[in-house]
């Protein structure tokens, strides 16, 4: 009877499993074909000569497109530029995210419209949003710069898409494009740290500032680190802004690593090769996701070093 019994059982589990893998099946054969698949075929062609369909079979290059990769002086400057874009966001858009959380966390009216008016250009489409900045920034008949000249703050226009100014331009869209969601983040952050902390701290003297800096912001480590996480993540994937508004120009002032190995893939303006050269954009993309891999290794030991402080 106990082994019927038992027979039995394990053919319910069985089914019941079978039920939920079913479920996860057409999520799974998504991942395979949209994931799995194009990392498998980037890391093949990493060895491989290879302009697709219609220029002949690939040809076996061996580290070739890698020792390149090494050798390209344009490639490490899209890092440095990489960098500087995406430390430049971070430094504004993570403190101005924050002010803005607390200065909307209360539940009122007000607040509730300001804050989706904040919000409203993290739902737009990256496309129309650099296209919208590009008119406002540009140097002859631009907004900013009729604006300006208007107030007398400036006599003659700026050429903000520039060398000298474009990498700030990237900067301000980003931020004006992200800030609301990671104020979204910050206001949930703040919901959830215990209201008798901040009474207790209240009750034993201490100011706003001693209450944010020695309550608060330890209370929101978890949602904190979450949101560094994301911020620094987007900084390495953002490429619709950089290519609407100035297409890693002028003369590279603004490339970054995804747009560089995007371009070997798609080229993006008539200057360059009309013929894609896939082996050599799939070995700049592996490179980028190393270098990409090793900063979130680097700040996820970081954060732990905080979770040991705090």
């Amino acid at each position: 009877m106990k082994q019927k019994m038992s027979a039995g059982y394990k053919k319910k589990i069985i089914k019941r499993n079978l039920e939920s893998y079913s479920f996860m099946l057409p999520n799974l054969i998504l991942f395979i074909i949209c994931s799995i698949y194009p990392i498998i075929w980037t890391l093949k062609y990493v060895f491989y000569q290879y302009g697709g369909i219609g220029t002949g079979d690939p040809k076996w290059v061996g580290l070739a497109n890698l020792m390149r990769v090494f050798r390209d002086e344009v490639y490490w400057k899209s890092v440095v530029n990489t960098f500087v874009y995406g430390f430049g966001k971070v430094l504004i858009i993570i403190p101005l995210a924050f002010f803005l959380a607390l200065l909307l966390n209360k539940q009122t009216k007000f607040n509730g419209i300001s804050q989706s008016m904040i919000f409203l250009p993290t739902i737009m489409s990256s496309a129309v949003m650099g296209l919208v900045f590009y008119l406002l920034f540009n140097a002859y008949n631009g907004e900013i710069n009729q604006y300006l000249m208007s107030a007398h703050i400036i006599k003659t226009p700026i050429n903000w898409l520039g060398k000298e100014h474009a990498m700030k331009t990237l900067i301000i869209t980003a931020v004006w494009g992200g800030v609301g969601n990671y104020m979204v983040y910050f206001i949930a952050g703040l919901q959830q740290v215990a209201q008798d902390a901040l009474e207790s701290a209240k009750i034993d003297g201490a100011g706003r500032l001693q209450t944010l800096w020695y309550v608060t912001i330890p209370m929101m480590g978890p949602i904190l680190k979450i949101i560094l996480m994301l911020s620094i993540t987007s900084a390495f994937n953002d490429i619709t802004n950089v290519m609407v508004l100035t297409e890693g120009g002028p003369n590279n002032a603004t490339m970054v690593m995804s747009l560089y190995g995007y371009k070997y893939f798609f080229p993006v303006s008539a200057s360059e090769s009309v013929i894609p050269q896939y082996g050599y954009g799939a070995a700049v993309s592996v490179i980028s996701a190393v270098i990409a891999g090793a900063v979130t290794i680097i700040y996820l030991r970081l954060s732990r070093k905080l979770d040991d402080i705090y």
